[in-house]
């Protein structure tokens, strides 16, 4: 039996050593500087909130112990990042709970049971999002709300993908072996066309240039969505539109 490598092994270690607390703050960009923050989700207080990817789960904790959900569900397919996300946070229990699924398969399982989903560069990158997004939109309530930070470009400075196309990205295995992973860089045309075609509506998309000029800093993009249905009302934050992703 073939076991896959846990490409996620060695994300987020050295961090984990010397940062266990909650964080203050909720950021989108991809340098973690700038921008907006929880405010894009809408109001959270007695929400169920979902965080796809959440790696350590250090915004779903952020979420839990800062905005009054009814409950934040951290879920990340990593063994890994799981065991991270449990020894840095297991104590917020029951408002955080950190699940270990692939994405999709948990969304699938779960569905008209969110009112908000979201993913900080996690499962919507990594997750071909013919499959995840209709997932999610089948997982939120009606008028529930998705939201993702994600890259306007590749790291390398390659322009993002004019189509539904994963590029192969270097990855490392748990024994520290070079391999590749995929990850999806799309347009902000393409994340519109997909996100449409998956049920969504109200789709925004707001450009965050990168905050220097380093060798892996990017531009972000965020976009949100909601589920067609009664909603509480939009965001009350919408960022400037900055063209050219």
């Amino acid at each position: 039996m073939t076991t896959t490598p846990d490409l996620w092994h060695h994300y987020g270690r050295v961090r984990a050593e010397r940062d266990r607390g909650v964080p203050g703050a909720f950021r989108w960009t991809w340098g973690q500087d700038d921008g907006p923050g929880a405010e894009v989700l809408g109001e959270l207080r007695g929400r169920v909130v979902g965080d796809l990817g959440a790696g350590a789960a250090r915004q779903a904790a952020h979420l839990a112990v800062h905005h009054e959900p009814a409950r934040v569900v951290a879920v990340d397919a990593s063994p890994a990042q799981y065991g991270l996300a449990t020894g840095l946070f297991s104590r917020l229990a029951p408002r955080l709970r950190i699940v270990r699924s692939d994405a999709v398969r948990h969304l699938e399982a779960a569905r008209n049971t969110y009112d908000v989903l979201y993913s900080v560069f996690g499962a919507v990158d990594f997750t071909d999002p013919r499959e995840l997004l209709p997932a999610a939109a089948a997982a939120l309530r009606p008028g529930g709300r998705l939201a993702f930070a994600t890259l306007a470009h590749y790291l390398n400075s390659a322009p993002a993908q004019p189509e539904v196309v994963a590029a192969d990205i270097p990855a490392r295995t748990p024994e520290g072996e070079e391999t590749t992973m995929r990850r999806w860089v799309l347009q902000d045309r393409v994340w519109v066309k997909t996100l449409d075609a998956a049920g969504f509506t109200g789709i925004t998309v707001d450009t965050f240039p990168a905050a220097s000029d380093g060798p892996r800093s990017a531009a972000t993009l965020l976009v949100t969505a909601e589920r067609p249905g009664c909603s509480g009302g939009p965001s009350p934050y919408r960022a400037s539109r900055v063209s050219g992703s």
